[in-house]
């Protein structure tokens, strides 16, 4: 936007609009997490198989994220929004309409398509309309937009899962999108900036390397890795793509599509690979929760969306004092706080066992939440504390993208993790669970190994001991990246100091 952030009419109503069709796009990322176990046996698909539901959202959005800048420049920022909204909630009432897995991953693959833009332009829109004193506070409104999935998703779409239809977890975007679009065209003015022309190579290898990188890891379980050719060539691929495209940006002397001015911004830079991570641990853990809580321990739907939902408030209940924090302590500073915290979380969740009650959930989604809201909004601040007004939009959508592609990449790894580790369990602990082992002799009839009934019965226990295994070695590596990154702050430079640089930023814009 081109106004005086002091002149920009309506900006409380353009808030609203806009964190209406943030929170949208928001929800729908965690609120079909309670529902996969529904939707599994309704659509007759296996384990690996209903989490291309989420993977499939993820991936199609970070592919299209690219394009969220070009097509502002083309458009304009306005059209681009109301595009956006309209075909998200078609989109959305098509995933409820869908009667096969097939029909779902492309109705999702369609909502990743248009939701794409709603986040990025929505904290551009923030960035542009709002003073840098209040910056703090509108990346804190952003966040909260960002975060409230893990707050109302798991408690809303376990409701409406157990009160109507999986499928509503869906079709109640239709009401929120209608509002969206009307703020949005009613009180957002357009904001255009000068086009220029697509890098339609370096997007064509981007967009691939992502692509075949996703394939990659939801297909290399199921097909045993690299003993498939299929998956020989598409990791082949993958790395040929992403050369070329790494290549092409650092030697074409035409406009590239990744700005190289983007990649001179060390705060930007490192910022992106910390919303990788957060990306990862955030919704890698809430991939993993739904099935631990309702498969292994038998947790009724709604009851898994409300000792679910704690993790949202803790992270709602950070953003209400972070936006002020960050003018007052160094926000590098609140990021070690935050990342401790999820770390602390992530290994009160390793000690989780079968008979344990609902409180460990609750108090570890409640620190995790606090830890996730320390940093969202302090990260946002600083990535583009020193970059140019004029890289805005094509910077949120890059910032966009690898926090989408650590949510993808997060999802499908602790999914393998999960596999390989309950297989590996399970052949271990079944070597105890033997003829020749004495102290079977203890158990209960029922559970005798010498008849077939016995050994179906501990072969059951077995299974349920490698399953949870398996799960607390997932927790315990989210738990040693979230420490691993710390390090990375030390990259990060302090807003305040480093102001005078946008404008230099700017110039090599």
């Amino acid at each position: 936007m081109n106004a005086s952030h002091h002149s920009v009419p309506h900006r409380g109503m353009i808030t609203v609009s806009i964190m209406l069709a943030t929170i949208m796009q928001a929800i729908d990322t965690t609120i079909a997490n309670v529902a996969l176990p529904h939707m599994q046996g309704s659509l007759q698909s296996s384990q690996d198989q209903i989490s291309w539901v989420l993977t499939s959202y993820i991936v199609a959005a970070a592919i299209a994220t690219l394009l969220t800048g070009w097509l502002c420049s083309q458009w304009g920022r306005r059209k681009v929004f109301l595009v956006s909204v309209v075909g998200f909630t078609v989109a959305s009432a098509l995933c409820g309409m869908a009667d096969s897995l097939w029909q779902i991953v492309a109705a999702r693959l369609l909502q990743g398509v248009f939701g794409a833009a709603l986040v990025p332009l929505s904290q551009a829109v923030l960035l542009d309309i709002n003073p840098k004193e209040k910056v703090g506070q509108a990346m804190a409104i952003w966040g909260a937009g960002i975060m409230v999935g893990p707050i109302l998703g798991p408690v809303l779409g376990g409701w409406l899962t157990d009160n109507a239809s999986w499928r509503w977890v869906f079709y109640i975007n239709l009401p929120v999108g209608v509002m969206a679009f009307y703020g949005i065209a009613r009180y957002l003015p357009e904001s255009k900036a000068p086009s220029g022309k697509l890098d339609l190579f370096g997007l064509t290898t981007l967009c691939l390397a992502v692509g075949l990188l996703q394939l990659f890891l939801d297909r290399g379980e199921q097909l045993d890795w690299f003993s498939s050719r299929e998956i020989w060539v598409e990791s082949i691929a993958c790395v040929m793509s992403f050369t070329y495209f790494v290549v092409h940006t650092w030697s074409s002397r035409e406009k590239v599509f990744l700005d190289r001015a983007l990649l001179r911004d060390r705060n930007f830079i490192t910022g992106c690979l910390f919303a990788f991570v957060v990306g990862m641990i955030l919704y890698a853990t809430m991939a993993l929760l739904p099935t631990l809580l309702q498969s292994l321990l038998d947790y009724p739907v709604v009851f898994t969306g409300e000792i679910m939902a704690p993790r949202g408030v803790g992270t709602m209940a950070a953003m209400l004092v972070v936006g002020r924090l960050t003018q007052r302590v160094d926000p590098r500073l609140i990021m070690v706080a935050g990342f401790s915290l999820t770390a602390l979380s992530l290994y009160q969740m390793s000690g989780i066992t079968l008979d344990m009650g609902s409180s460990t959930i609750v108090i570890s989604g409640l620190i995790q939440g606090l830890g996730i809201g320390f940093t969202f909004v302090p990260l946002s601040v600083v990535t583009f504390a020193t970059l140019a007004p004029a890289l805005r939009n094509e910077g949120t959508p890059i910032y966009s993208l690898l926090r989408n592609i650590g949510s993808s990449v997060g999802i499908s790894l602790v999914q393998m993790m999960l596999t390989d580790d309950t297989s590996r369990a399970h052949e271990v602990v079944a070597g105890f669970v033997s003829m020749g082992n004495a102290q079977l002799s203890s158990l209960p009839e029922i559970l005798d190994p010498a008849t077939d009934s016995g050994r179906a019965m501990l072969n059951t226990l077995v299974t349920q001991q490698a399953s949870l295994i398996g799960y607390i070695d997932d927790f315990k590596v989210m738990m040693y990246l979230a420490l691993l990154a710390l390090p990375l702050l030390a990259f990060i430079r302090r807003p305040g100091r480093q102001n005078k640089n946008v404008a230099v930023a700017g110039g090599e814009h």
